[in-house]
């Protein structure tokens, strides 16, 4: 059995390698916390708003994918497969002019096949600013 300290130190070594992607990194996204069960990041508002000033929407779906897509990859990594998204949906309940947001997504399912996270963004009063689920097929890498 591998220590949880063991398993986090794996995890974060495959995240290093991979990192989170350039459109993560253009939009300033920082994972703070990554496994397959739960994966936390924040992300600014200032340089992801749309033309009225506010978060814009995509910038936070990219938040949410992002994290439910490198939580499902860490659950196969070891097994040489990988995780693609196969659906996002996400609710904005919330607008948002300045500051942070902070993401949290937690796995719903960790399937052979299917991996399902629910992800919830957040003020940085702690105030639920959008919810989001992502569904990641697993599929066999060459």
């Amino acid at each position: 059995m591998i220590e949880p300290q063991e398993q986090d130190a794996r995890y974060q070594q495959i995240l290093e390698r991979l990192g989170a992607g350039a459109l993560a990194q253009k939009l300033g996204i920082t994972i703070l916390e990554a496994s397959p069960e739960l994966t936390v990041a924040t992300m600014p508002v200032e340089g992801n708003t749309q033309p009225v000033g506010l978060l814009h929407g995509g910038a936070s779906a990219v938040l949410a994918e992002t994290l439910g897509s490198i939580s499902a990859f860490l659950s196969v990594a070891e097994q040489k497969k990988a995780a693609v998204g196969v659906d996002l949906n996400i609710t904005h309940l919330r607008p948002i002019r300045s500051g942070t947001v902070t993401a949290t997504c937690r796995a719903v399912k960790l399937g052979r096949t299917v991996c399902v996270h629910a992800i919830d963004i957040t003020d940085e009063a702690g105030k639920l600013i959008a919810t989001a689920r992502i569904t990641n097929n697993i599929i066999n890498l060459p």
